[in-house]
C-alpha cells in the first residue's frame, strides 16, 4: 500500500504538491486519472472555482465499524447550481445496516441489498469529484468514510482540498468574542448544525439525512456564507483545508 501521509498542516499552497505526487505515485488507475485532473490554484476566486457538494450517509459515526450506505453530489457555483447535473447512490455497505441507521436514513435492508458494491460506481464518482473544490458540512464524516472505502477497494486512500461549511459556521460562532462571551455568561454555544445554520441565512428547511438533499442544502449553504461574509475575490485557499 503507497504511503501518502497529509497532515492537518499540508492545507493552503500544499494541495497541488500533493496531487501532483499523488498522480505520479499511485498505480490505481482511476485515482492516477483523478489526480492528474485540473484542479483550481490555490489563488482562485472562490467565485471562480468550480465546486461540487457532496454528503455521504453511512450505517454510523464509527470509520472502523460503519460504512457508506448513500452518496449525493450536486455540482454548482456561488451564481448557479445545475440540478440537472445531480448524482445519487445508494450502495451496499461493507458492514451490516442496523435497525437504527434505517431509522435514522430511512434506506432499507432491501435497498441495500439490490444496491451496486461502492467499486462499481467509483469512476463515475470519482470523475464527478475530479478539479472541483469539494463542500461538505463536517469533513471529519465525509474525509475518512471516503478515505477508508477507497483504500478497502483498491488498496489506496484519497484526500483531496475540501471547504467545510461546518468550520465556517466555527469561525464564526465558536471562536469569535461573542463566543466567549457566552462561555462567560454560561449559555449554550451557537449550533452549527446544517439545519440551524441554514436558519441563520434565511433559508428554507429541508428534511435531513438523505445525501441528496444534504448536498444541495451545503451548496445553498455556502453560496450564503460567502454572500454574507466574503469577498468573491477572495482566494479558494483561503476557505479550503
Amino acid at each position: 500500500m503507497l504511503s501518502h501521509r497529509f497532515t492537518s498542516r499540508s492545507q493552503g499552497h500544499e494541495w497541488p504538491s500533493y496531487l501532483q505526487r499523488r498522480a505520479a505515485e499511485t498505480r490505481a488507475p482511476s485515482l492516477k486519472t483523478f489526480f492528474a485532473a485540473d484542479w483550481p490554484a490555490p489563488e482562485t476566486p472562490i467565485g471562480e472555482a468550480p465546486l461540487v457538494a457532496l454528503d455521504l450517509e453511512t450505517t454510523g459515526l464509527d470509520v472502523q465499524r460503519h460504512a457508506i450506505v448513500s452518496i449525493g453530489l450536486v455540482p454548482f457555483s456561488l451564481q448557479r447550481i445545475p440540478m440537472a447535473e445531480r448524482r445519487y447512490w445508494v450502495v451496499r455497505p461493507s458492514r451490516p445496516l442496523s435497525e437504527a441507521s434505517v431509522t435514522y436514513h430511512h434506506i432499507t435492508h432491501s435497498e441495500v441489498a439490490e444496491a451496486p458494491d461502492l467499486e462499481a460506481i467509483l469512476p463515475e464518482l470519482l470523475e464527478a469529484l475530479a478539479g472541483r473544490v469539494v463542500v461538505v458540512h463536517f469533513r471529519h464524516i465525509e474525509r475518512p468514510f471516503l478515505d477508508e472505502a477507497i483504500k478497502e477497494r483498491l488498496g489506496e486512500g484519497i484526500r483531496f482540498p475540501m471547504i467545510d461549511t461546518m468550520s465556517l459556521e466555527a469561525r464564526l460562532h465558536r471562536l469569535s468574542l461573542w463566543s466567549r462571551v457566552r462561555r462567560w455568561m454560561r449559555r449554550p454555544p451557537v449550533s452549527i448544525r446544517l439545519g440551524d445554520s441554514r436558519r441563520r441565512y434565511g433559508l428554507p428547511d429541508y428534511q435531513g439525512h438523505h445525501a441528496m438533499i444534504d448536498a444541495l442544502a451545503t451548496a445553498e449553504l455556502l453560496q450564503a456564507q460567502v454572500a454574507r461574509h466574503y469577498d468573491p475575490a477572495l482566494p479558494v485557499s483561503a476557505l479550503w483545508t
